[in-house]
């Protein structure tokens, strides 16, 4: 059973997200599908998914899901993946950048009935948006001396050391 699991998972991954087939969506998915990661106004099941899938790959080309590792217990089949696109169409209001991204994720699916019918995730979403220049960097409180790193208080004035009582 564990390794039909991680088939599933990487079909979802490989075939859906990467390829951008929604025809197998109904084959891998649950028709009781939870995506806890959609946004606000996406549609439940698999219906949302398809909606979410076609987002991202309008704003990313090149996807794709490096698996580093892969871990099944029960009904769960948790990945951590590098993924990694190009930036060719407008996301979240930001025009293309035709720049490329690498960033780490980690996928936990619950599979029921052979479908996968729950999604959570966390992703590296700032290191994705720095190297799409979608995030401003500059100088930050690191590159401070110590001390006015460590005093400063509100707009840079120094704060008073605390009294003993």
């Amino acid at each position: 059973m564990s390794e039909q699991n991680k088939r599933l998972v990487r079909r979802a991954l490989n075939e859906v997200f990467a390829g951008g087939n929604l025809a197998v969506v109904g084959e891998i998915f649950h028709p009781d599908f939870v995506n806890h990661e959609a946004g606000p106004r996406t549609p439940p099941g698999p219906e949302g998914l398809k909606i979410t899938v076609q987002w991202l790959r309008d704003a990313f080309s090149e996807l794709h899901y490096n698996i580093e590792d892969e871990i099944v217990a029960d009904d769960k089949v948790v990945v951590r993946v590098i993924s990694s696109g190009r930036h060719t169409g407008e996301f979240i209001g930001f025009k293309p950048t035709g720049k490329r991204f690498e960033a780490q994720q980690i996928h936990i699916y619950r599979i029921a009935d052979g479908k996968i019918i729950e999604h959570w995730s966390s992703r590296d979403d700032l290191s994705q948006g720095i190297q799409l220049g979608l995030i401003p960097i500059g100088r930050g409180v690191a590159d401070e001396p110590r001390e006015a790193a460590t005093t400063a208080g509100p707009r840079g004035r120094k704060q008073e050391e605390p009294r003993e009582k």
